[in-house]
């Protein structure tokens, strides 16, 4: 048995890299299938192929870069961020087309968790391709951490998304909140609601704005985060946190565009201050089948998440606009001196519209914020 960690040329690690980069392509049209990336190189080790799973039910990565390499990948090399899928579903399996395309080798970052794709790196090596195995995982699991953390954690995988001005409020003093960001970034939150399966907000939010909580994507919108299917798939459900129940049922999320859960403490189970027990909400969401909530509002809920450190990613809009007063975008995080601050590792930063689109993620998992 070879000692050490996986063994790659410095061509193959630039691979896994591009790779890595091009399965954010993805990121809302590919739900609830993995991101994966996929680099081809020919025999000689120049880049002949690139490709990325575009959307779910479409080809995957694999033979998207296969099908730009063409007869050039034969006697070459795969480099895949996600081990690949040796099962028929809605395609075929990636190992059969690697094999036919005459791939000699095959260079994978993460093995797929999954127990019913799983297996394709033993089937590519039983059929005397070399496969190597652990290649930038770190960097590639991070990637995919959004369809990676529900096998882990056996929990979905959370995103809160706020909107804020540039002094951190999420309404005016007079709690008026519309709109705090431009036309453009509305509507790319809605192309986030459109890839997850879960919404989840608090009663707070629904007693005080009504929100519908649907995704509703302008068939106008352009841009390579509409490519796919995505106006095709079902509403996420639809989970306001109700301690008390006190979610009316003349609310809008009553309506008949989606499913709705008023998910209360006497269902869910409470923590000793009597309100919903988040976990066992996440856990009773992961038996459900859901696998990616967005966690919408307001700020106490946002801070009982950050508490009990089940918030993974943070997606903020923040408006080039100052309120001076008025309620902030999180309430209570547990973080009662400098020293319990809650770091992130900033992942991505662009414009949309006016306003700046901000996506992180916690450095570590802030288990000293959860309440015992």
């Amino acid at each position: 048995m070879r000692r050490g960690g996986p063994v790659a040329s410095p061509g193959e690690l630039a691979a896994m890299r591009r790779a890595v980069e091009l399965s954010l392509n993805g990121a809302y049209t590919t739900p609830p299938n993995p991101d994966v990336g996929c680099v081809i190189l020919d025999a000689t080790g120049a880049t002949v192929g690139e490709g990325w799973h575009e959307h779910a039910g479409g080809p995957h990565a694999e033979v998207n870069a296969l099908a730009q390499a063409g007869e050039r990948a034969r006697g070459g090399t795969a480099v895949v961020t996600l081990e690949p899928c040796d099962h028929t579903g809605r395609t075929g399996p990636c190992t059969h087309a690697l094999l036919e395309a005459g791939i000699a080798r095959v260079v994978v970052a993460v093995a797929d968790p999954n127990p019913v794709a799983a297996g394709g790196a033993a089937t590519l090596r039983a059929h005397g391709v070399d496969v190597e195995a652990g290649v930038l995982e770190d960097e590639a699991s991070t990637a995919n951490a959004r369809w990676l953390t529900p096998f882990r954690t056996h929990r979905p995988f959370v995103v809160w998304k706020f909107a804020a001005t540039l002094d951190g409020r999420s309404a005016a003093a007079d709690g008026s909140s519309r709109w705090i960001t431009g036309p453009e970034a509305r509507a790319d939150v809605h192309r986030l609601r459109a890839a997850v399966d879960t919404v989840v907000a608090g009663s707070g939010t629904v007693l005080a704005d009504d929100p519908q909580l649907t995704a509703r994507l302008d068939p106008s919108d352009a841009g390579p985060a509409d490519a796919g299917p995505a106006g095709e798939r079902p509403q996420p459900l639809r989970v306001v946190v109700d301690s008390r129940g006190r979610t009316p049922a003349t609310a809008r999320v009553h309506d008949d565009q989606a499913a709705t859960w008023i998910a209360t403490a006497a269902e869910v189970g409470a923590t000793p201050d009597g309100r919903v027990d988040l976990a066992k909400l996440l856990n009773a969401l992961y038996e459900q089948g859901r696998r990616y909530v967005l966690l919408e509002g307001g700020p106490t809920l946002a801070g009982a998440f950050w508490q009990a450190g089940l918030v993974d990613r943070v997606v903020g809009y923040v408006a080039p606009a100052l309120l001076g007063a008025g309620p902030a975008a999180l309430h209570d995080a547990g973080v009662g001196t400098i020293a319990d601050t809650i770091r992130l590792d900033v992942t991505d930063v662009r414009t949309v519209g006016p306003d700046l689109r901000i996506t992180a993620t916690p450095r570590e998992r802030p288990q000293d914020h959860r309440k015992a």
